[in-house]
This record gives C-alpha cells, structure tokens and sequence, in this order.
C-alpha cells in the first residue's frame, strides 16, 4: 500500500524523536512518503496531490487543523467526493484531538500507531459523513459567532507564541462573551420547507459528539448526533449570563446544552444562516475569517477512515 504521512512539525503532543519512531513503524508496513508541513493551508496543498497521484492512503500526525486541511485537500471543492479518493487514518498529535477520539482513535500517538497497524493488517476501514459550509469541508464543528470569536482570540495567542491549552479557550470564550452585541441578535435560519427563525445570537454546528473535551473530559454539544447522521445546530435567542452558564453547564453532562434560550436543531441534510452583521467563521477549531451567511450542508460518506 502506498501512502503518504503527512507531519505537523509543530504538533503539541509529539516530540522529534517520537515522529522518527513513528515514521519508522508505518514505514514497516507500507510504502510510505513523508512530507511535513511548513505554512497554513500547506496540507490542503498535500491533500490535493495526494488524490491527484492515486495514494491509497494519508496518515495525518497532527492535530484537528491539520486533519482539516488533509480532508479538503482531498475531497475539494465538489460535493461529491470521488470514490478512488484516498483513505485518512490519524495518529493525533494535537492538544484537543476531537476528530481522532471520535473516531475511537487512543489519544497516545504510540499507541494509535499500534492501533493503524492492526486495522490497515485486518483491512478495517469505514465511510462517514462529514460537514461542508459553503465551500469548506469540516470533520466535527463548524460555528458562526461567539464559538468563532473564542478560536479566533486563541489563534492569535498562539502567534505569540502561547499555547492553546483548555484554560485559554475558556478564558477566550469568556472574553467573547463579554465583548458580543448581547441585546440585537443578528443572525437568521433557513431551512428548506420551513419557515425562517430569525432573532438567534449564534449557530454553533455538531457533526458528531462529543463536541470537544476540556482536557479528558467530554463536553457534549448534543448527544445525538453521529458522523452517519445529519448536522446539528445549536442556538441561542437569549445572551444573559445567568440562562448562559445554565444552559453551557448541561454540556458537562451527556444531556447537551440545555435551557428555554436555547434553540436545538438535529439531524439537517441542509441550512443556511444569514447575519445583518459580519461575524467570526470557524471550521474544527480554525478561524476562517468573518461573514454575513453561510450554507451548511451534511455529506454522507464522504470520506474513507482506516480507524
């Protein structure tokens, strides 16, 4: 099997000498590539290639940006992914890691590697469903608003050269709160053969649970939702602290975000959200940039995983 592994030299979770290590063990197994990654949106670059040069597969060492990038690389911009699209498998190496334990991946590099082994000798792979808005392909999250506003704040301590730990992102998303229009709400749904639900402070999209983890702990947007099922959207009508920290605390649980200013739509094939005002974009934990709409859509069996 030819394959291509793709290294985030920058990865939080590995050091040198464990990539090498790690290189070694897959290349025992496959005929293998090695390229790292030097600039955003490099990935998406290796991706492309990959899929234009027939690899039958892409490992990922890195963490959920990284991924993300790899994935729109190889299905890119149509929504329907060619079926001799090369397979991903992952061996997390980022601080969150949401994609990879999704998919039952362990969260030690070792040991994943160990895992890849065992289902690429067994032939186990599996199709899932991904998420798209607008032309951007994403595995487990995408939000428009607060959530969005978090990473961005994040993304630029991290260019500073702080690292991303859970504590900054609650730091981050509090900082967020306190800085957002909490009186005009501006944002709108639109469902295909429903009527617009205008009046939402933000959208925040589930392609799967958990949504995230605060360190090992699980944090559940909706428990519902699967990467064989459709998105779910989770808003709010209401921004006061009280309701807020309320309904952000059932997160903690396997109940979901909870309480009467929340909104929660599940399973949607497709959606759009409009805004009077620009606001933040973010896909997996990268910041996109800022917009006044975006269609979501779900794509299921998108992409192939060896897990």
């Amino acid at each position: 099997m030819h394959a291509l592994l793709v290294v985030n030299p920058k990865a939080t979770a590995t050091s040198e000498r464990e990539r090498d290590i790690l290189c070694r063990a897959l290349g025992s197994d496959l005929k293998l590539d090695v390229v790292q990654t030097n600039h955003r949106g490099h990935a998406i670059e290796l991706g492309r290639q990959a899929a234009e040069s027939g690899l039958d597969l892409v490992v990922v060492l890195g963490g959920d940006g990284t991924i993300n990038e790899i994935v729109n690389g190889l299905l890119g911009p149509g929504l329907e992914p060619a079926p001799d699209t090369p397979a991903l498998a992952v061996v997390p190496g980022g601080s969150t890691n949401v994609f990879s334990r999704a998919l039952g991946i362990a969260n030690d590099p070792v040991v994943a590697t160990s895992e890849l082994l065992d289902s690429l000798r067994a032939g186990r792979s599996r199709r899932i469903g991904l998420g798209r808005v607008d032309e951007r392909w994403f595995t487990f999250t995408a939000g428009l608003g607060i959530d969005a506003d978090a990473v961005r704040r994040v993304e630029r301590a991290r260019q500073k050269g702080r690292a991303p730990t859970p504590s900054r992102y609650a730091r981050a998303t509090l900082r967020s709160f306190y800085a957002m229009d909490r009186r005009n709400p501006a944002l709108t749904l639109e469902r295909p053969g429903a009527d617009p639900v205008p009046g939402l402070f933000l959208g925040i999209v589930a392609n799967t649970a958990p949504w995230t983890y605060f360190r090992s702990r699980p944090i559940v947007l909706t428990p519902d939702v699967t990467f064989d099922s459709g998105l779910d959207l989770v808003a709010m009508r209401r921004m006061r602290l009280p309701g807020t920290l309320w309904a952000a605390s059932g997160m903690l649980t396997e109940r979901g975000i909870r309480g009467r200013c929340t909104e929660v739509f599940t399973d949607l094939a497709q959606f759009r959200l409009t805004s009077e005002v620009a606001l933040p974009l973010e896909v997996d934990g990268d910041y996109l940039g800022e917009a006044v709409g975006a269609v979501f859509r779900s794509v299921p069996g998108a992409l192939r995983v060896v897990a």
